[in-house]
């Protein structure tokens, strides 16, 4: 097949129409989505999904922690496949693109193979990977994490929510979608198709992004202990207030990672005070911290400030802080950047490489086989938002480059 010519054959209209058909699953009030990983919403859009791939003779599978799998068979089953997909679950209140769109991107480049009738030598599969947003069970990327040897099986599977409930209770109680398979298998090449998730492509007036790596991350969670009080009897000289102790900290740490560059994201995302009532000094106070940078030593050398600067603001209060998770930066494979970047230049998309602020299963994948990224634009680079917004004709191009893109990888 010419250069080009697969791109052809993907469809703006049913890519557009299973995007909307999945935004419906989960679909909230304000027009985003919320569908939590393992919850009934995510298990009807896998079997959505998976209906749509047998329909088309495609083979479907999943593993024992909830990743699911479509393949499209190549002409030597002895060869390794090339990989694509993102994510089906959503932020609590996410929106209709971020990460659905990677797997529905790559469930056109099937659909395409299909209708043009081109056999690959490799086998193509599409992988929607479980639990990445990390809103329902902490870490995110769990299920990329634990394909790629970076996380247990068995400590992800006995991971709790909220409620008590596990992921391994809750990957069982799912609707089978296909046959049992095995996680760890080779892959030749893996690619991601996802909204940028940021203002730059949007910015500089361009249709792609070629996505260079993603940032470096350190996430914490953090305890303050002090002690319950009578908020109109207890002078504040003798005082264990938790929450000014927590504020401190955290004023501390932003003055820590004031950044000219604008490089640095430092992000207190959730915080808990007890006991939470008007006329009591807060006993307790947990938050988290989500640090990232794309340079390993300011990763590190920020990262390792956090615990002594929380502490020096503590005053009379106790602390306990734990690092959560720690990321290095990654930098993609040139094997699969070059791919991407023929296939734009060939294709005529006004493009520019970029690093990627978010974690994506990507980070994983890059251990374990040569990995890359493609981006599109999305309205004012909003995200983990229900205004969340990209343009058919932007999924469809980011789709196209991604056809020739894994045209090429298995051949």
């Amino acid at each position: 097949m010419t250069r080009g010519g697969l791109a052809a054959k993907v469809q703006e209209t049913r890519l557009w129409s299973r995007l909307m058909a999945l935004a419906a699953i989960g679909g909230t009030a304000k027009g985003g989505v919320c569908r939590l990983a393992l919850t009934a919403e995510d298990g009807a859009a896998r079997v959505r999904l998976a209906n749509w791939a047998t329909a088309r003779g495609f083979t479907v599978s999943e593993d024992a922690i909830g990743n699911i799998y479509v393949r499209r068979k190549g002409t030597d089953p002895t060869l390794p496949p090339v990989m694509t997909g993102s994510h089906l679950d959503t932020q609590p209140t996410g929106g209709k693109f971020d990460g659905v769109y990677g797997v529905l991107a790559g469930f056109e480049v099937l659909e395409a193979l299909e209708d043009a009738g081109v056999q690959t030598r490799r086998a193509i599969e599409v992988v929607g990977w479980m639990n990445e947003e990390g809103a329902r069970f902490q870490p995110g990327c769990m299920g990329s994490g634990v394909f790629a040897g970076a996380m247990p099986l068995e400590a992800m599977r006995a991971v709790a929510d909220k409620t008590g409930a596990t992921v391994g209770a809750s990957i069982d109680a799912l609707p089978t979608v296909g046959v049992s398979r095995d996680f760890g298998f080779p892959v030749h090449a893996y690619v991601e198709a996802h909204i940028e998730q940021g203002p730059r492509l949007e910015a500089a007036g361009d249709t792609i992004g070629i996505v260079t790596g993603i940032q470096g991350a350190r996430w914490f969670a953090v305890e303050i202990t002090g002690s319950e009080a009578h908020a109109g009897t207890t002078p504040r000289a003798q005082r264990k207030d938790a929450l000014m102790a927590a504020l401190d900290g955290i004023q501390a740490l932003r003055a820590v990672m004031t950044d000219p560059d604008d490089q640095v994201r430092f992000t207190v995302g959730r915080m808990e005070v007890g006991p939470g009532s008007p006329n009591t000094v807060p006993g307790r106070v947990f938050f988290t911290i989500d640090f990232r940078h794309p340079d390993a030593a300011t990763v590190q050398r920020l990262g390792d400030l956090v615990a002594p600067t929380l502490r020096a603001a503590a005053g009379p209060c106790g602390i306990a802080i734990t690092e959560t998770f720690t990321g290095p930066p990654v930098a993609f494979d040139p094997l699969v950047i070059e791919a991407v970047t023929d296939a734009t230049k060939a294709l005529g998309y006004k493009h520019h490489a970029l690093p990627s602020g978010a974690n994506h299963d990507a980070k994983f994948l890059a251990r374990v086989c040569p990995t890359g990224m493609i981006f599109i634009p999305c309205l004012g680079g909003v995200s983990h938002n229900e205004a969340e917004s990209a343009t058919p004709e932007d999924c469809t191009a980011g789709a196209r480059v991604l056809a020739e893109t894994l045209l090429a990888l298995a051949q």
